[in-house]
């Protein structure tokens, strides 16, 4: 059987000081991949490093860098070129919602109509392009940076991630469901742009897992209760239940390694089935 072959290996994985990508970068150096951990709070960047470090003795580095700011990432790819090595693996984790490019509203109704700032028409442009940017561009810009190095070594693997919302987009969240489905085109776009070059680009979906952007809409911050559309998302999941981070993470190893050499440009849904439900 071919290896797993992860093994000192040098990982990239923005938005790191999170507790999905912490979650993911831990499983990588449980595998002994150095991870360097990139996040714009260095505290939290650096925190998951040392984390990384004293659990599983592989090398491990926080630093603090913008996925909007391509020099930002730059230095940063200096800093790690200089400690770890060349970067072989790239997981573009960083992203996320925001109220502000939130709709209070799942659909606009009748009565909504002297209500408008509670549907589509009050969303604030700066928040949407905000979000937008974040999971677009900020999965867009680490990719031109970092797969640099992978270029030179004629072989790499970049993981995007994707969201359940880039297939059917949800009720309220319109930029987040818009930049997700952009994400999965991009993927497949640069799949086929580096096909040739030893570089595979692939994408993970998770379903619904509890974090800090999502908690706001899916637990009643008063009763600690599931809110209605928290309820709704259980009962569209076959499993009846949230996912975990550490759940992401078979599947992330698997796109990185060996194992899935001949596989890219693909996005493969982590969502306990609810992808595949009608509902019915």
């Amino acid at each position: 059987m071919i290896p797993l072959n992860l093994k000192d290996k040098v990982a990239v994985i923005t938005g790191g000081g999170g507790v999905l990508c912490s979650t993911m970068a831990k499983s990588l150096a449980s595998q002994g991949v150095k991870t360097a951990i990139l996040d714009l709070n260095l505290e939290a960047a650096e925190k998951v490093a040392s984390e990384i470090t004293q659990e599983f003795g592989t090398k491990s580095i926080g630093l603090s860098a913008n996925v909007l700011d391509k020099a930002s990432l730059e230095n940063a790819k200096e800093e790690i070129n200089k400690t770890l090595g060349p970067v072989d693996y790239l997981v573009n984790g960083a992203g996320g919602n925001a109220a502000s490019a939130t709709t209070k509203a799942e659909f606009l109704t009748e009565d909504l109509f002297d209500k408008l700032e509670d549907t589509f028409f009050g969303l604030q442009m700066e928040g949407f392009d905000k979000v937008f940017a974040l999971n677009f561009q900020g999965t867009l810009l680490p990719s031109m940076v970092f797969a640099k190095d992978m270029l030179e070594k004629k072989a790499g693997s970049i993981i995007n991630v994707s969201s359940m919302n880039s297939y059917t987009p949800l009720t309220k969240i319109p930029a987040y469901s818009a930049a997700k489905a952009a994400i999965n085109n991009f993927t497949q776009w640069l799949a086929v742009h580096f096909a040739k070059t030893g570089i595979r680009v692939n994408a993970i979906a998770p379903g619904f897992l509890l974090t800090n952007q999502n908690r706001f809409l899916l637990i009643d911050e008063k009763t600690g209760e599931a809110t209605p559309r928290g309820e709704k998302i259980i009962r569209n999941t076959p499993m009846e239940r949230y996912g975990e981070p550490e759940e992401l993470c078979g599947t992330l190893m698997y796109l990185l390694s060996d194992w899935s050499n001949f596989i890219t440009g693909v996005v493969v849904p982590v969502d306990g089935g609810f992808s595949a439900y009608s509902g019915v």
